[in-house]
């Protein structure tokens, strides 16, 4: 089929963000004609809803009984919407002119591109890439991700150097366009994650599915970045190291033991490092990321018996390798 505008669903997550949504939504209103604007609201304890309604009368509410994170929260509030195309976005985006007309171009021109992600900007310093996603996510051996345009901490200054159309491997979900279709038939993010990660979860399920995920750096859009869980909150380090080991055992093709082994030992060098830079609380929170992998040990591979497997995912064997030792800074 030949998707139009109107195809498109955008959907922002809203949790007591009545200031983000007060700051970003001019821009997604004025660039996203035709589109259908949903904010679906995670039982905020806010005025978010009486401000939509005051001032966005035209946008539509969809009220989550509960705050489930970024995953379940989606997963709720999706179940409303019936367009063909589903555009997630983070309440800290600002969009830009046009932004939509090359994604759509992207789906038309590939029937089996299921995921699309724009280019991804620092709205503090719009020269450069924003840590969530930059120019399109890759994976590594161990399940480290990394983004063309941003390694670890080394973020690239916006050259044009990725102003073109490509494969990747994942998506960032601060703007993560995808089929509806294709969300129902993967069953959604995994509800387990809350919030981090369930994004690479849901592309590698979907590359095992044989699924296509492409970055078009024709279309750009500006993050904020941390709105919700700043760097600095343990929680988004206890989120993130346990949800990518959840995701390695869930997904990866072979060698799943040796591989779990080598990345845990990778992360107990990273807990380490965070002692060293007088940061325990970080320490503590892998040493809890790693208690709730074993706790969940038994569920994580039930399902991944479940679900299909693809070779060749990783283009890198280990970006912590290329990063730390070999001082590889660049995509």
């Amino acid at each position: 089929m030949k998707y139009e505008l109107t195809d498109i669903a955008i959907v922002i997550l809203n949790w007591n963000g009545k200031d983000l949504l007060e700051k970003f939504l001019p821009s997604v209103v004025k660039f996203s004609e035709n589109a259908k604007i949903y904010v679906a609201d995670n039982a905020s304890t806010d005025d978010s809803i009486q401000f939509l309604y005051e001032h966005y009368p035209e946008i539509n509410v969809i009220k989550n009984k509960t705050n489930g994170g970024y995953a379940k929260g989606y997963n709720d509030a999706l179940k409303h919407t019936n367009q063909p195309l589903l555009c997630l976005l983070n309440s800290d985006i600002e969009v830009t002119e046009n932004w939509l007309s090359p994604i759509l171009n992207q789906y038309n021109s590939d029937e089996n591109v299921a995921i699309v992600q724009p280019k991804i900007l620092d709205i503090h310093n719009k020269n450069y890439f924003e840590y969530a996603g930059a120019a399109g996510g890759f994976i590594d051996k161990y399940g480290y991700p990394y983004c063309r345009g941003r390694i670890f901490n080394t973020i690239e200054e916006d050259q044009g150097q990725y102003d073109d159309v490509e494969t990747i491997f994942w998506a960032s979900g601060a703007c993560f366009f995808i089929k509806n279709s294709v969300f129902n038939e993967l069953n959604g993010f995994d509800a387990s994650y809350f919030a981090h990660y369930e994004e690479i979860d849901l592309c590698w399920r979907a590359f095992n599915n044989n699924y296509t995920t492409k970055y078009v750096g024709t279309s750009s859009v500006y993050h904020v970045g941390g709105a919700t869980l700043q760097n600095t909150n343990p929680k988004k380090t206890y989120l993130n190291f346990r949800n990518s080991l959840f995701t390695l055992v869930k997904n990866t093709d072979s060698n799943v033991l040796s591989r779990t082994i080598i990345r845990m030992l990778l992360d107990g060098i990273a807990a380490l490092r965070f002692l060293v830079q007088l940061k325990p609380r970080h320490f503590v929170a892998i040493l809890k990321a790693h208690g709730s992998f074993y706790k969940h040990l038994g569920e994580i591979v039930a399902r991944r018996n479940q679900l299909p497997k693809r070779a060749n995912y990783y283009n890198l064997k280990s970006v912590v390798w290329s990063y730390f030792v070999n001082r590889q800074t660049k995509f």
